[in-house]
């Protein structure tokens, strides 16, 4: 009888650094056991007390994120996994921002926490005439401005009448915004009591024909990219790979970031947070560092810790190391517009890198979910550096 044949160790496929830190997020989410109606309230307080008029002018490094929804990592990469882990939709153009109906009153938001509007509307207890239950019941929606016909696209939402959803699914917080939107008048034209409507944003399922959809369908908005969000992602404020954002010329005038006069620059630029030490970072939790400023340059620029800085980039300057963008020299350019919260992400930084070189292209998500096998990375660019 012959002897068996040797056996042979299964290999496992290597992770890659944005699917680590997806699964220590919702690990993260699982564990946690916070008090989500004390966030809730805690956010709706901030957003409507009147000492954040404070911020109603934008302050440079503000370590606080009281206002700040989502961020989506930006995607620049693929790998293998389950595209149906996955909910893909048109993200709208526009102005990113929190809003908070309460007694009688609606405020939204800018990420940096100035107020964009403070007006009457349909949501519940959004004003004087639509106050149902307890006056201090509020709803707060994640949203996009959209300025060429004056709507609100929800792209999620934290609270409705005071049950907080920060510990839902985003499948179920979808669920809700359209299910529950439909309960009031918010998404009819504007009247006296309802200044600006509502609506709510078309979510696919991850498959090739909810891609398409997304990418070729067309909406009432302008669209600015797509965006994907994990199902089963809570709601974080912050950066997060749980959702991920990616964008082309074809559903986007604004893939190559542009400079202070809105012209694509020839170098990559880059908005970094500058630090006690003079360290130069993203606003990665925990930040990436890219480069520092010695004490001379930041006194004689009258620079302080907390000023968000923009910098170019020189190709031959950047090294691609295990998926991290690592560079090895800064060029200062100025400060950005003061209306800006917070420094760019490193994918961001990464996306807008391979963006100039060697960009994602729509053909490679489809052939990605067309084998079923899709993840959106941030990291692990294959590209020269």
């Amino acid at each position: 009888m012959a002897p068996p044949p040797p056996h042979r160790p299964y290999k496992r496929p290597a992770i890659s650094d944005q699917q680590r830190r997806r699964d220590l997020a919702l690990q993260a989410q699982s564990a946690r056991r916070a008090d989500a109606q004390a966030r809730a309230r805690s956010l709706a307080n901030s957003l409507l007390s009147p000492s954040s008029a404070a911020a109603d002018t934008a302050v440079e490094g503000d370590s606080e994120r009281d206002h700040e929804p989502t961020v989506a990592e930006a995607a620049s990469k693929l790998r293998g996994s389950d595209a149906r882990r996955w909910h893909v939709f048109a993200r709208p153009a526009g102005k990113r921002c929190l809003v908070v109906s309460c007694n009688g009153i609606t405020i939204s938001r800018l990420r940096n926490g100035s107020i964009l509007h403070r007006f009457p509307s349909a949501l519940p207890n959004g004003s004087k005439r639509d106050i149902s239950g307890p006056a201090s019941s509020y709803s707060i929606l994640d949203c996009i401005f959209h300025e060429p016909d004056e709507t609100y696209y929800i792209i999620d939402m934290i609270c409705w009448r005071g049950y907080s959803l920060y510990d839902c699914t985003a499948e179920f917080r979808f669920f809700w915004v359209n299910s529950k939107l439909m309960e009031t008048t918010a998404g009819d034209p504007p009247s006296t009591y309802h200044r600006y409507r509502f609506s709510a944003v078309p979510i696919y399922e991850c498959t090739l024909q909810g891609l398409q959809a997304a990418y070729s369908g067309s909406t009432p908005y302008v669209k600015d990219g797509l965006l994907f969000y994990n199902k089963h992602a809570h709601y974080l404020a912050g950066i997060t790979p749980l959702a991920l954002v990616w964008k082309d010329e074809a559903c986007s005038q604004y893939v190559i970031d542009t400079d202070s006069k809105g012209q694509v620059p020839s170098e990559q630029h880059i908005v970094l947070d500058l630090q006690e030490d003079g360290k130069l970072t993203t606003s990665d939790d925990p930040p990436v560092v890219f480069g520092s400023l010695d004490n001379e340059f930041i006194q004689k620029s009258n620079l302080r810790p907390g000023n968000l800085l923009r910098f170019a980039v020189k190709d031959e300057r950047v090294k691609l190391v295990d998926g991290k963008m690592e560079i090895s020299e800064l060029q200062f350019v100025g400060k950005p517009n003061r209306a800006r919260a917070f420094a760019d992400s490193h994918s961001k930084a990464l996306f807008q890198y391979a963006a100039r070189h060697a960009p994602l292209r729509i053909e490679d998500l489809v052939a990605s979910i067309q084998s079923n096998n899709m993840e959106l990375e941030s990291t692990d660019v294959e590209m020269q550096g």
